[in-house]
């Protein structure tokens, strides 16, 4: 462990993937309980086309691909308000066009190099100090939502309507929602790549919800649940020389799975 953290690398993939991975999973139990759960994929596939597109023209990835992404959040919470289209619809739909955008942009420019396979599939050297930096801000203003706004996104979580009744802006906060979820696609990308980073958002709220069953202790389990998960899935990454995001995807699925028998022999 100690030979492991010794290198810096390392240090900023810890770093960074652990606020990355608390983030989406706070944003996460909201998203999976209001039946978003999947914006994660759309979004990481929306991701991965403006990356592409990033790459091909010299731009800087992440400062081209942010935007690009919350606008497709935007979008995908206006149809789905809007109920001309099932979310689920919107969000394949996007999903796809994005993902092929990206492959055909791939494939006639750069082909697939060390940054489009990293961005595909992650990479545990992919993480800069500016990543690094974007992350810690992005969790800090997730965290202080959280403990500050909790009542109200409790209330749109679960009501649309009742909490319109009751006063609350349910635009701004599921405005709010989707920003930060957009944000944390597009940073966690490179870590879990465009094909996984949506584990991050729907495995902890999954598992919790096997065992616990109010909304704070889904939450704080969640919270705990994803910053284990990667720890556990970055060493094996280390241990065994195999991509850190699919380490951390099985390590989330083992939880899973083991949250799942306590919750099968507690009922029994």
């Amino acid at each position: 462990m100690s030979e492991m953290f010794s290198y810096e690398f390392i240090q900023r993939a810890f770093l960074g993937g652990v606020l990355v991975s608390l983030c989406a999973s706070l944003l996460g139990v909201s998203l999976v309980l209001k039946r978003y759960s999947m914006i994660g994929d759309g979004l990481s596939h929306v991701s991965f086309g403006a990356l592409s597109i990033a790459i091909a023209c010299g731009f800087a990835p992440l400062k081209f691909s942010i935007p690009v992404v919350i606008l497709a959040a935007f979008l995908l919470l206006r149809l789905a308000e809007n109920g001309k289209m099932r979310s689920d619809a919107a969000i394949a739909m996007v999903s796809a066009s994005a993902l092929a955008i990206g492959v055909i942009v791939t494939s006639l420019t750069t082909g697939l190099s060390t940054d489009i396979y990293s961005y595909m599939f992650g990479s545990i050297l992919a993480m800069s100090k500016d990543d690094v930096l974007i992350s810690v801000i992005l969790s800090l203003i997730v965290i202080v939502m959280f403990l500050f706004c909790y009542h109200k996104i409790f209330a749109v979580t679960f009501d649309d309507e009742f909490s319109k009744a009751t006063g609350v802006k349910v635009g701004m906060y599921n405005t709010l929602i989707s920003v930060f979820t957009a944000v944390t696609v597009v940073v966690g990308i490179k870590m879990m790549g465009a094909m996984l980073i949506s584990s991050l958002i729907i495995f902890p709220a999954l598992t919790s919800m096997r065992v616990f069953k109010s909304f704070l202790s889904v939450t704080v389990c969640s919270a705990v649940l994803s910053v284990i998960n990667f720890t556990i899935g970055l060493i094996c990454s280390y241990a065994f020389s195999i991509p850190a995001g699919a380490s951390v995807v099985v390590a989330n699925l083992g939880m899973f799975l083991i949250f799942s028998l306590v919750a099968v022999i507690t009922k029994g």
